[in-house]
């Protein structure tokens, strides 16, 4: 996970930062929280775009990982609501298709 690595790098800024991972396959969420969780970030998680769209405004996370392919809206349209108003830093995650 050389993204947290390289975040910690940076001194203890990371510490307490808001994480919002959206994601439906709840090993993949998991496994991010974890390593998130144990490099200093606050996270919070939804498995749809629509839940993650309501914890955003809610939390206003400081850093989002999104999956592009999510059930019922995209995380493509989930970005596209979220760049109407806001800047926040988006990391697309995706896995192939079995």
């Amino acid at each position: 996970m050389a993204i947290a690595e390289n975040l910690v790098l940076a001194g203890n800024e990371v510490r307490g930062m808001k994480l919002l991972i959206i994601d439906d396959e709840p090993a993949i969420t998991e496994t991010l929280e974890a390593k998130f969780r144990r490099e200093g970030f606050t996270t919070f998680a939804a498995d749809s775009a629509e839940e993650g769209m309501r914890l955003f405004r809610r939390i206003k996370p400081d850093l989002v990982i999104l999956d592009i392919m999510l059930p019922g809206r995209s995380g493509c349209d989930f970005l596209r609501s979220v760049r109407k108003e806001h800047s926040t830093p988006v990391i697309f995650v995706s896995a192939p298709e079995a």
